[in-house]
């Protein structure tokens, strides 16, 4: 679901954060004034100040009662007289007359994805009904200071549904936008070494003590879930329970893992059809339709002019193996629609994905933090793995398609090219520690998801004692927003950390497949 003020003065923010922490508007005025320590040997300064909200394109409702501010903290902890940056935060309130004291902060996926824009998801959610829902802007998000914002990748995006995915002049003008991002954030003094998961952890640490909260409860979702348990096991401190949506764990992401996220996904999606007699009376070689159609599309893409969903003018879409598993994974169809839509594609009709490709002409430019994309990715899922670990765990998982589809792992295409131009520290041996603690738990993941498969949370939860795992049947990437039973589970989970009320789980069903004719 990769989506989309009011303002108060200082003084007036310092109150309302008074009643947020319980302290008096004139301490509140000082409390965010924070010393922590990040390390060994390594102090840094963190501040919160209040200030108005972002002003976000579409307004957010939420944000016309929340309180507003950044927190100031050091870019890199490691150098404690670096510069220093801007992270947004809103605080907004319950809807509960009767809130209870443990908000809950929330950790958004991406990375660099943009935050603010979840907000209306979170609330109609029910995260703040009965408590605060506090939302920061990772480092490098839309709305911080500074925001690594790359408006040359965007464009790239947009001309690249007309290109074939894997060939020599798309890798060529994709490592060209990365590398004009790159000197241009980098000539801004920007540290792009500083922007990693452990960075991003130690924020809400400061975050937490910096707005005077004893203690809170965390909700992350897919790169958040990644975070979160990074934050888990750096700073347990002040941490009451934690949920995991779609979980992507640190000890184990890489580009092989997203070979595998894929296959789970695809081969649950399978076995659902097969199993709705509608489903599998209509499309009863499902499996080896999309393969022949992989395999041929890539020897032979189809270049169409097509009108993308949002209207405007056609644009001209290259169909080949790579843009169709691509389009799969992003969940760019309805999950509903995906048999019909790969039974009419083996019938000679490519309308529905053709029209999907096409939707990625429409970019919105500067909204995705593509510099903290870039930053975690390579210091952290990239370097202890090879193009051939790539390759072969492509093959393991589907071992019928062609050679250069599998070489590229899903929605992450030239990654190990991309990594060589941004040139960060490998940091994966810190971040493949598991979490271990007896925090509890929350893993809510999706049958269907084919970036971060359902299995993962089971094994994250050997070394979590005290955690849950829930599996909704149907639902892909980001569960919550698209499940009211996982809001219910979640908002149990929330109540009673160590015995949550799953029961709505038993008797869910995924949406039935759309049946077209033959």
């Amino acid at each position: 679901m990769a989506r989309h003020c009011f303002r108060i003065g200082a003084a007036a923010a310092a109150a309302a954060l008074g009643l947020l922490t319980g302290l008096s508007p004139r301490a509140a005025s000082a409390a965010p004034l924070h010393t922590g320590t990040t390390g060994p040997g390594h102090t840094a300064t963190s501040r919160f100040v209040p200030g108005p909200c972002p002003r976000t394109p579409e307004p957010i409702e939420a944000l016309a009662n929340a309180r507003c501010g950044y927190l100031e903290v050091p870019e890199n902890r490691t150098r404690p007289d670096g510069r220093t940056i801007r992270l947004a935060v809103a605080v907004i309130p319950a809807t509960s007359a009767k809130p209870v004291q443990d908000p809950v902060v929330f950790m958004s996926g991406g990375p660099g994805g943009e935050t603010f824009d979840d907000i209306p998801f979170l609330v109609s959610s029910g995260l703040n009904r009965d408590r605060e829902l506090i939302v920061m802007a990772q480092r490098g998000n839309l709305y911080d200071q500074p925001d690594l914002a790359c408006p040359e990748l965007d464009r790239f995006y947009a001309t690249s549904v007309g290109l074939p995915s894997y060939a020599p002049q798309t890798r060529r003008l994709m490592l060209d936008a990365v590398k004009r991002c790159r000197d241009r954030l980098t000539a801004d003094g920007t540290d792009l070494s500083a922007y990693n998961s452990t960075e991003n952890a130690a924020d809400f640490a400061d975050l937490r003590t910096a707005l005077g909260i004893k203690q809170w409860n965390v909700y992350g979702h897919s790169y958040g879930s990644n975070l979160a348990l990074t934050y888990l096991r750096l700073h347990p401190q002040g941490i009451r329970a934690v949920a995991l949506d779609s979980i992507a764990p640190a000890h184990y992401v890489s580009l092989p893992f997203a070979w595998a996220g894929a296959k789970e996904g695809l081969d649950h999606l399978y076995q659902a059809c097969a199993a709705e007699p509608r489903c599998k009376s209509r499309y009863p070689d499902l499996a080896r339709t999309l393969n022949e159609q992989v395999r041929k599309l890539e020897a032979h893409p189809l270049t169409l002019n097509v009108k993308p969903p949002q209207g405007g003018d056609p644009v001209k879409v290259v169909l080949d193996g790579g843009a169709l598993v691509n389009l799969l994974v992003a969940k760019a169809i309805p999950f509903k629609d995906v048999p019909a839509a790969i039974d009419e594609l083996g019938r000679g009709r490519p309308e529905r994905f053709a029209r999907a490709r096409a939707a990625g002409s429409v970019q919105v430019e500067g909204q995705t933090a593509h510099g903290l994309t870039n930053s975690v990715v390579c210091s952290e899922w990239i370097p202890d793995h090879s193009a051939s670990d790539v390759l072969k765990a492509g093959r393991e998982a589907f071992p019928d398609w062609p050679e250069p589809v599998l070489a590229q792992a899903p929605q992450l295409a030239f990654q190990e090219e991309v990594c060589r131009v941004w040139n960060v520290p490998d940091r994966t041996a810190e971040m493949r520690e598991a979490p271990v603690g007896p925090v509890p738990t929350l893993f809510l993941n999706g049958t269907f998801d084919m970036k971060t498969g359902a299995s993962w949370a089971q094994r994250t939860a050997r070394t979590l004692p005290r955690s849950t795992t829930v599996q909704i049947p149907g639902i892909g990437h980001w569960v919550v927003p698209q499940s009211p039973c996982a809001q219910q589970v979640l908002a149990s989970f929330l109540t009673r950390p160590t015995a949550p009320d799953t029961g709505c789980v038993a008797d869910l069903e995924w949406e039935p497949f759309t049946i077209t004719p033959k």
